[in-house]
């Protein structure tokens, strides 16, 4: 007896891969050319993936993401609660990419808005 074929979907957490894709591209300050021609693909049907919510074949999914640095559990485990929030994951994806000497001073802004949000909860 022949399998019945099931059609499988992917999660409703895939509908932005498109949108951070081309959010992360920015960050990263590439151009779609670039980006294409990084992970070997044409510039059109990346264009369809940021723009027109095409979902790529997972090699292609894992190159992207990986070349953009981008956290790819969010898209296979939609239901995990994370404790980041998306500006929490910007932000990180923008830290990656901060050049080295200005760490310092990224750090230092950073635990002074602790310390402030310390002193208005007193």
């Amino acid at each position: 007896m022949p399998k019945e074929k099931i059609n499988r979907q992917l999660p409703s957490s895939f509908a932005s891969f498109g949108k951070d894709l081309k959010e992360a591209r920015n960050i990263l300050r590439l151009s779609r050319p670039a980006l294409a021609e990084m992970v070997h693909m044409d510039d059109r049907y990346l264009a369809n993936i940021e723009n027109s919510g095409y979902i790529p074949s997972l090699p292609l999914f894992h190159d992207l993401a990986t070349t953009c640095n981008m956290p790819v559990e969010r898209y296979f485990y939609p239901d995990k609660e994370t404790l980041e929030s998306k500006e929490h994951e910007r932000l990180k994806l923008k830290l990656a990419y901060c050049p080295e000497k200005y760490l310092p001073m990224v750090e230092a802004i950073i635990s002074e808005a602790i310390k402030m949000d310390e002193a208005d909860a007193e």
